[in-house]
């Protein structure tokens, strides 16, 4: 059996990859009218924290499952 975690940490992977995605795509496809601080990519930089924080929730839970 699984802990809420576990799903917590599926849904913070799943979202913050397509965040990312979406901070990757805006590199390279830039917007034509800039906002204030767009240089600072601030869709890539939180997906990837997103990303890091799920599967750490997910690593540490399937961790301790297996204990």
């Amino acid at each position: 059996m699984k802990s809420i975690w576990f799903f917590v940490g599926l849904l913070l992977t799943i979202i913050g990859a397509v965040i990312a995605g979406s901070g990757v795509y805006s590199i390279f496809h830039p917007p034509v009218q800039q906002k204030i601080f767009s240089h600072l990519r601030p869709d890539l930089w939180w997906g990837m924290v997103m990303l890091v924080f799920g599967l750490v929730f997910m690593l540490l839970n399937q961790r301790n499952v297996e204990e």
